[in-house]
């Protein structure tokens, strides 16, 4: 994991008014001037993939500083402003049904910036492997519900996406980078933002290694020996000794992990139906050789994937990992104090200064336009003393 961090993100609902939707959009726009002028495309999409900067980013234009909205409308911000200055930086996707658009969105943004089709195809297949990653591989509680990938022309890209605990009231934010993944489904994580930290099934976790192995293997037995051995777990994690523990043939892991099952999630019985047998038959038929191959199945989710992870743990003594890749808090609430918040924390938007900010970030561009760039150096000796981890 290159880049990580969590911050508070309870539930928020209420809307942005237009009034202070206007000027957020406005000093974003003049803020990625700068940022774009300073340090490229690849500076702009290596920002979006660190949720420090992408926080205090929706911070300084604005909005609530410990709102899970901060996602959804300052992704949202973000996507018209590319798409309004051209730049060769597009976002697609976003909340709720606008992130199905994810690859018809995609394929008009590569062809107005003149990409190729493998560029298309590319892109698209890292979205799709993403949002698996983080509702298959990554079980926490969390249900996505935000999904936008921010991509260049270079075929640089990174995911942004948000899941909620309904009964928590909280969500956490994902990023995944290009920079980042080295194998789609081994800690692809540039980031994770959450209040939550616990014990989850985290197949990404290096430690998983030896359990997709045998999760592999087990796709490609066939249906027949595989709902005979779910069926075998849920006797176990119900609690009900098999046949084998009498003989002695097999190890009972029941006692041994009794107290275990009651306090860990993943840990509960698996609901043998049509549907389940309809999709592990349809894995059967693919016959993938790597996980990549295995999260691209149509129609392949979570419960299968906590039906054979357990399989791997209880009857092949392979277990996956569980553990949170959250890692360090970090707490982004000083850069509320930049122009104020929409909910009034740490007090009201200050309008006038508000639209101050944005007037002289407009001149620092214009003159930077023109071939003077005074403001804009000064603009970084201040970045000098922006913490580490923002640069």
């Amino acid at each position: 994991m290159v880049l990580s961090g969590y911050a508070d993100l309870p539930l928020h609902s209420g809307h942005v008014p237009r009034w202070l939707a206007g000027l957020m959009k406005s000093l974003a726009r003049e803020v990625i001037k700068v940022l774009v002028m300073e340090f490229g495309n690849e500076g702009l999409l290596r920002r979006l993939s660190n949720p420090l900067w992408f926080q205090a980013f929706n911070n300084v234009i604005g909005m609530d500083w410990d709102s899970s909205g901060s996602t959804t409308v300052t992704t949202s911000i973000i996507k018209q402003v590319l798409n309004e200055l051209c730049l060769d930086v597009r976002i697609a996707g976003g909340k709720g049904r606008i992130s199905l658009d994810v690859p018809q969105e995609i394929s008009t943004y590569v062809d107005e910036l003149k990409g190729s089709t493998s560029l298309i195809n590319k892109l698209v297949r890292f979205s799709k492997l993403s949002a698996k990653v983080d509702s298959a591989l990554l079980q926490d509680g969390f249900t996505l519900y935000h999904h936008a990938i921010a991509f260049d022309i270079n075929g640089r890209w990174v995911v942004i996406q948000q899941g909620m605990n309904s009964e928590s009231r909280l969500a956490r934010r994902y990023h995944i980078a290009w920079f980042a993944v080295s194998s789609i489904d081994v800690e692809p994580h540039s980031g994770i933002s959450s209040d939550y930290v616990g014990e989850v099934l985290n197949l990404t976790d290096i430690n998983s290694k030896n359990c997709k192995e045998v999760i592999l293997d087990l796709v490609n037995d066939g249906t027949g020996k595989l709902t005979t051995m779910i069926a075998e777990v849920n006797r176990t994690l119900k609690n009900v000794r098999s046949l084998h523990s009498y003989t002695g043939l097999v190890k009972d892991s029941c006692s041994q992990n009794q107290t275990r099952f009651k306090n860990i999630p993943y840990y509960r019985p698996i609901r043998i139906d049509k549907a389940l047998i309809a999709r592990l038959a349809r894995a059967y038929e693919v016959r993938p050789s790597n996980m990549e191959e295995f999260l691209l199945i149509p129609g392949l989710g979570g419960e299968v994937v906590r039906a054979l992870s357990l399989i791997s743990e209880l009857i092949y003594r392979e277990p996956p990992s569980l553990k949170d890749p959250v890692t360090h808090p970090y707490d982004p609430f000083k850069y509320a104090f930049a122009v104020g918040g929409k909910d009034g924390v740490p007090f009201p938007v200050k309008r006038e200064f508000m639209v101050s900010v944005i007037k002289e970030l407009e001149e620092v561009v214009k003159d930077a336009e023109l071939g003077s760039k005074e403001k804009l150096r000064a603009f970084r000796a201040l970045s000098r003393l922006a913490p580490r981890e923002f640069n």
